[in-house]
Parts: C-alpha cells; sequence; structure tokens
C-alpha cells in the first residue's frame, strides 16, 4: 500500500520537509542542547541523530504536527543515553539527570535565545578566525565537517581536526556559554559579523579553487545574517551586514560569463539582477536611514559599505552612477576603517570623478602595503591602460594574474591584458 493510500505523505514531500527542517531547526535544536548540557560533541551529535531519526521514520509514519518540537524531544533523549553509556562518574549522571529539572535557565545575556548564545560561544575571541568560521557553520548552519573541507579546500581529516581542537579549547579554556553582557555586546558582535562576512566573501569570489562563485557559502552566510537579524532587530551593524550581502548577491547571476570569466560590474547585465534581493536591502537601509535621523546611533561600516552598494544597483546603467556619493561614502567609511583595501576602493571611485592620473596616484600611495594583493596591481593595470602607458600596463596585468586565485577573475584578467597595443 503507498503512503498517500495510508494517509502519509509521499516519500519526495517528506524528503523535502525533513531539509526544510533542518534549515529550519538545526541551530535551535543543537542551541538548546548546548545549554542544557553544555557540551558541543553532545548537542552536535544528538542532533545528527535525531536528523537521522527522522529520516528513517518520518516516511513511515508521517511527518509530526510539531517537526521541531519532536526534534528537539528525541535529540535530547539521544544526548541522554549518550551520556548515560558514556561513563558512570557522579557528573555525567548529574548531566543526565537534567531531564527531571524543570526549572528555567538562569539567565545569560540581554537576549534571551539559545542561538545568539551559540553564535557568541563559536565566535569567541579566543579561538582563531578559522576555527570560528568552522564551528559556526558546522554548529549554526549544519553542514557537514565534508562541506566545510570542500568549501575552504582543505581535507576532511583536516577539517574534523581544525572542529575538535575549537571544542576542546571552549571546553578547557571554559569559556561561558552565553551572550555577553549589555555593555560589551557590540564589541563582541563586531567579531561574529565579521565571521558572517567571511563567509560570504570566501563564497562570493572564492580565494581559490575551480568554482569561482560558491553558493552554498554566500546563502549560509545570508541565512545566517537574517537569523541574527531575528536575534538583534534593533542593531543597525546587523541590519546593515544583511543588506551588504543582499545587495552583492542580487548581482550573482551577471558577474560570471558563460565562458567563466568574470564580468566587472561596469559590464554586468543590470536586468539580470535580482530585484527582489535589491528591493529587500534597500528597505533594510531606508529603516537605518530613518532610524539614525531618529537619533540612533551614527552608521557603522557595514551600514556605510551597503549603502555604496546601494548607489550602485540604484543606477541604471554604469554612467548614470553617482561617483560623488560613493567617494563621499568611502570618505565617511575610512573615518571608522582606514584600511588600505578602503582606500584602494575609494581610489577607485575618485578616478572615476577627477581622472585615472590622481586615481592612480592614490594606488601607487598604497602599493608598498598591499604589494602581494591581486586587486591592487589590478586596479594600477586598468587606471595604467586608460592613461595610454600599455608597458607598465601589461606589467601590472600580469602581476594581478599571477597573484589571483580566481579562475573568473584570471580569465578577465588575462582578456583584458591582452587587448592591450602593442
Amino acid at each position: 500500500m503507498s503512503a498517500q493510500a495510508d494517509g502519509l505523505e509521499p516519500a519526495t514531500t517528506v524528503e523535502q520537509t525533513i531539509t526544510r527542517v533542518h534549515h529550519d531547526e538545526w541551530a535551535r535544536v543543537v542551541a538548546g542542547l548546548a545549554r542544557r548540557f553544555g557540551d558541543l560533541d553532545v548537542a552536535e551529535e544528538a542532533t545528527a541523530e535525531a536528523f537521522a531519526a527522522a529520516a528513517e521514520r518520518w516516511p513511515r509514519e508521517g511527518v509530526p504536527a510539531n517537526p521541531g518540537g519532536w526534534l528537539a524531544t528525541t535529540a535530547a533523549r539521544k544526548a541522554i543515553d549518550r551520556l548515560r553509556r558514556e561513563s558512570q562518574r557522579d557528573a555525567k549522571h548529574q548531566a543526565a539527570r537534567i531531564v527531571y529539572d524543570d526549572t528555567p535557565p538562569e539567565p545569560t545575556g540581554p537576549v534571551e535565545d539559545d542561538r545568539l548564545r551559540l553564535i557568541f560561544t563559536c565566535c569567541h575571541p579566543a579561538l582563531a578566525m578559522e576555527a570560528r568560521v568552522a564551528l559556526t557553520l558546522r554548529l549554526l548552519g549544519g553542514l557537514t565537517v565534508g562541506e566545510i573541507a570542500r568549501a575552504f579546500l582543505v581535507p576532511e581529516t583536516t577539517m574534523a581536526r581544525r572542529i575538535t581542537r575549537a571544542k576542546a579549547k571552549i571546553k578547557g579554556a571554559r569559556i561561558p556559554y552565553r551572550v555577553p553582557s549589555a555593555d560589551d555586546i557590540r564589541e563582541r558582535l563586531a567579531g561574529v559579523l565579521a565571521v558572517v562576512y567571511l563567509v560570504f566573501n570566501e563564497g562570493y569570489l572564492a580565494s581559490e579553487g575551480v568554482d569561482p562563485v560558491r553558493v552554498d557559502l554566500t546563502d549560509e552566510a545570508i541565512r545566517l545574517g537574517r537569523l541574527l537579524r531575528t536575534l538583534l532587530p534593533d542593531d543597525g551593524e546587523v541590519a546593515g551586514l544583511l543588506a551588504l550581502m543582499l545587495l552583492t548577491d542580487a548581482r550573482r547571476s551577471a558577474r560570471v560569463s558563460r565562458t567563466g570569466e568574470l564580468v566587472t560590474l561596469d559590464e554586468q547585465d543590470r536586468g539580470a539582477w535580482d530585484r527582489t534581493l535589491i528591493a529587500e536591502g534597500a528597505a533594510l537601509l531606508r529603516e537605518r536611514i530613518r532610524a539614525v535621523a531618529a537619533g540612533g546611533d551614527p552608521p557603522g561600516r557595514y551600514q556605510l559599505q551597503a549603502a555604496i552598494n546601494s548607489v550602485h544597483t540604484d543606477a541604471p546603467s554604469a554612467r548614470d552612477t553617482d561617483w560623488s556619493t560613493i567617494v563621499a561614502l568611502y570618505g565617511r567609511l575610512t573615518l571608522l576603517d582606514p584600511s588600505p583595501i578602503v582606500r584602494l576602493n575609494r581610489a577607485v571611485a575618485v578616478a572615476e570623478i577627477d581622472g585615472p592620473g590622481v586615481g592612480l596616484a592614490e594606488v601607487d600611495r598604497l602599493a608598498g602595503t598591499l604589494d602581494g594583493y591581486h586587486a591592487l596591481h589590478a586596479v594600477r593595470a586598468d587606471l595604467l591602460r586608460r592613461l595610454g602607458r600599455s608597458g607598465e600596463s601589461r606589467a601590472a596585468y600580469n602581476r594581478a594574474i599571477g597573484l589571483a586565485g580566481n579562475p573568473a577573475e584570471q580569465a578577465y584578467l588575462t582578456r583584458r591584458r591582452d587587448q592591450l597595443a602593442g
């Protein structure tokens, strides 16, 4: 007898439901177990076992009315069973008896959500950045170790060790599973946002490998950004980062040609941009503008970067871009983040207003600091080309090609070099 005849959903529908529930509930279940049992290994493995049980039982028994509740209950039972099996020590028995403790958890921060506590644990400044990224993708994103390893082009065993060491450090250093106090949440939140943006950037323009864009990473970063927005709806920089990622990702389909070559912003088909994502990002920016006008905190670096991207997406064509506004926004961003890369991006905008010679002078002041950064040489090559200095431009293109790890960028730079006169 078929599943439909029994009143059950067809297997394909159940599989789709499990995929959706995994997307929606993984972080919530892991975070709840982490708070309850104080052990990230137990939380992660019990959650994985619960989803495996769902994959086995739901096609046969039907999807429960409350899938998230079913998974949380099943995962908790799996965790208790594991703790009881692992050891007969009193401490383990005490942990296993938590199931009978109905008292509410102690307040642990200004926002009472287990997922937010888990984010701040995964992104604790005591951990190396690569460990923060790996833990965030594993425990909050639910990506497998193999998926994370492939995304960052390392062997699965290497990534497994990285995650294991990070968990051991959390346990050994007694890193608390809590949201920082209201007084220091902004400082710590900056590190969380940096992790999410690093994941996005690695997906949007992969630094190495054969795939120029890794959609799994950009999608996961945006999902994490939405989660942070849900948890911290009044934080300007959370909204700014989400807007920035949405406005940038909206151009994804126009960024690589059919031949696998990077398509720069001025050459992209703007009709291929995702207007739904652009509208969502623009709405977030308008909200922040109203908040600042009402006396809120001034915009931070992610809000300013989102505003710069908004100027680009508002322009019907590249020649209609409001470069003066972009230069002004970069000027404000430089006050917050005077890094060489921000100054390089500002120089590109300055060149559009004051000419390639002025832009090149600004770029050359950064040459010593950014000599190993391929984008510096790519910008120099283009400005030298516009000045008619083909020999110097060719040398700069060669340097940029040698440093670029992304195949789409390499293809684009090679074509531009080969188009030079002489």
